[in-house]
């Protein structure tokens, strides 16, 4: 059994429905709020949507971009800069946490324990 195997995945939206370079906000089991993003060559990216310094569910509606070579979303509040791959603010001591995520038949779904 593999950790992907102990996962439950809710099913977010059809890929198609999130443009390149945004990102949407998804409800999760017990509560939790993920931003999934679209990045270039359909990479897809999630993350808690959770600003951690300004406390406001916002990150799904931040700016999608790069910072030499990391894929990165700046929350629309203070424009700190998070990595979509490890949560990290690339600005500060704060984090979010991230999600696995994959895309079956052409829906994005994101995992959970």
């Amino acid at each position: 059994m593999t950790m992907t195997d102990a996962l439950t995945w809710t099913a977010v939206c059809e890929l198609a429905r999130i443009p390149v370079a945004a990102g949407v906000a998804a409800l999760l089991p017990g509560g939790e709020q993920a931003a999934v993003f679209r990045v270039s060559g359909d990479a897809v990216y999630a993350i808690g949507n959770v600003d951690p310094i300004g406390g406001a569910a916002v990150l799904s509606r931040g700016i999608v971009g790069d910072a030499d070579g990391v894929p990165v979303v700046a929350s629309p509040l203070y424009k700190e800069r998070f990595d979509l791959r490890t949560g990290e603010c690339l600005d500060g001591d704060a984090s979010v946490p991230v999600y696995p995520v994959r895309v079956t038949d052409g829906v994005v779904q994101v995992g959970t324990v």
